[in-house]
């Protein structure tokens, strides 16, 4: 006989943003399931220490002061702290084929950081901890297999037989999401024919705690910061987005060939590359839904919008769905409505809708503005970053907006 369950609210897909959802909504009174593929005991497994470059993970995100706070109310933060990361006081980015440069520091918005740089696998494992310690049934180590909806009645199909129904159901399963595609909410996309370059080097000189990221015609190349457990200030995580032609070419080069042409990509800011980890190339799409939302159904992170990584985004406009979804649903619960409430469900959507799609036209225009070569953008682009630069409150207005401080 096939087990049936269900919850008020499911959510399928246990990385950053759909763990953190989980834990929230958990803490919120509803019965909350939570399906993952991977299985827990191997997203609980301790890192191992850090004494080359080979080590981290290559996926890393910079968690802005506001996905911070969140991770704060929901109890996280200081197991993600506890293991390694590394806080940035400042930012430079540059044109490399020009003279325009922009200085970006905590210190004139009298903050500690503007960001935390954290591996992925870290930040999931800390969320993991807290629900083992939550009321979220955690379902584990098994395929999603289908979509169902019976009136008003859904849910989903597991591998081993399970059916799982809830009120509503959440969508945090990732870019090629299956349940957007099974409910039928249209995407729109196009591929970027770029590839980002991720690995782990180990750099002369030290990063001193900036995060740097310098645009050329081809793609943009960033230096984050990181720091082992011995506090070593040598090493950076980098994502270099190249053209697809250009990004094959550099990964099929050897560990020298590779860090001689990091090495004059950056400029040599951080000195002589010293060593070069493990690399690895992801092909780069933006996607949008067009609608997050469907009866008794709902897109977060990934799932609903991919960006590209030029402005380091993507985490944090995930944990920006969370917030807005946990608020949504928090007064529903206030006022006794079902998490599926169409207002409810419409009110989140016109929250995060317009915020995103602002993000992903500005970093489509920053992508435009630093590919063309023609003279008189050049001269714009590096002019406009000059006078940025001195204009300190609308400098610092900026940075606010990337820290998520003024939400």
């Amino acid at each position: 006989m096939t087990e049936f369950r269900a919850f008020d609210i499911l959510v399928v897909g246990g990385g950053m943003t759909g763990s953190a959802l989980a834990l929230g909504l958990s803490r919120q009174g509803w019965q909350v399931g939570l399906v993952e593929g991977s299985e827990r005991a191997m997203l609980l497994q301790q890192s191992e220490p850090v004494d080359g470059v080979a080590e981290f993970e290559p996926r890393v995100s910079a968690i802005s002061r506001a996905s911070q706070q969140l991770l704060e109310s929901l109890g996280v933060w200081p197991a993600v702290v506890s293991g390694r990361h590394c806080p940035y006081q400042k930012m430079t980015v540059w044109d490399g084929d020009g003279t325009g440069r922009i200085h970006f520091d905590a210190a004139d918005l009298q903050a500690r950081d503007l960001g935390t740089i954290v591996e992925n696998r870290g930040l999931v494992r800390a969320l993991f901890q807290a629900l083992e310690d939550s009321s979220v049934e955690l379902i584990d180590g098994v395929k999603v297999t289908g979509w169902w909806q019976d009136g008003n009645q859904r849910g989903i199909e597991l591998a081993d037989g399970q059916r799982l129904g809830a009120r509503l159901v959440v969508a945090a399963d990732g870019a090629n999401s299956r349940l957007r595609q099974w409910v039928g909410l249209p995407v729109r996309e196009w591929d970027y024919d770029q590839q980002a370059i991720v690995c782990t080097v180990r750099t002369a000189q030290s990063h001193r705690f900036t995060a740097w990221q310098r645009f050329s015609p081809t793609g943009p190349l960033a230096f984050l910061p990181l720091r082992p457990e011995s506090g070593d200030e040598h090493f950076c995580s980098i994502v270099w987005s190249q053209d697809t032609d250009e990004a094959r070419r550099l990964m099929a080069l050897d560990d020298n060939s590779f860090a001689a042409e990091l090495e004059l990509a950056i400029e040599r800011e951080l000195g002589a590359v010293q060593a070069v980890s493990r690399r690895y190339a992801f092909p780069l799409r933006q996607r949008h839904a067009k609608d997050y939302i469907a009866t008794g159904f709902a897109l977060v992170g990934d799932a609903a919008h991919t960006i590209h990584p030029l402005a380091g985004q993507g985490a944090n406009l995930g944990f920006a769905d969370v917030r807005a979804l946990l608020d949504e649903l928090s007064r529903a619960q206030r006022a006794g409505l079902s998490p599926a409430e169409e207002l409810v469900l419409a009110r989140y959507q016109r929250r995060r809708k317009a915020e995103n799609l602002a993000m992903m036209a500005a970093m489509e225009g920053f992508k435009q503005l630093f590919a063309r070569d023609e003279l008189p953008l050049r001269w714009l682009r590096n002019t406009g970053m000059r006078w940025l630069d001195g204009l300190g409150p609308i400098k610092h207005r900026i940075a606010a907006e990337a820290m998520g401080l003024t939400r």
